[in-house]
């Protein structure tokens, strides 16, 4: 298979052999294992701040919304069913739900 949706960006190192077909397929990193890589990348860099995956997550919608992304988008992305748990990132980077900014937060 070699369309794009079919390929992991994380791949296994090593092939292992379909338990039913037999055919040696390769699968996608154990999440342990990025979290081990992520864990040497913040010590290396010398941060004192605990930082894991999620935290990337955490990221990516605080800079779509400060970019202008509508709230409604990055529900979606993010996957949230309900827009209250999206609308705390606003609240982090001092926007209420309508996308201003308070006159508190000037």
């Amino acid at each position: 298979m070699k369309e794009l949706k079919w390929q992991y960006l994380f791949p296994s190192a090593t092939r292992c052999q379909h338990p039913v077909d037999g055919y040696y397929c390769r699968h996608h990193l154990h999440w342990t294992s990025l979290t081990k890589a992520l864990r040497a990348a913040v010590k290396k860099a010398g941060m004192r701040k605990h930082v894991t995956a999620h935290t990337f997550r955490h990221s990516f919608a605080t800079q779509l919304l400060l970019s202008g992304a509508d709230i409604r988008t990055v529900q979606e992305l993010l996957g949230h069913n309900d827009l209250r748990t999206t609308q705390i990132y606003t609240h982090v980077i001092g926007q209420h739900s309508s996308g201003t900014t308070s006159p508190l937060d000037r």
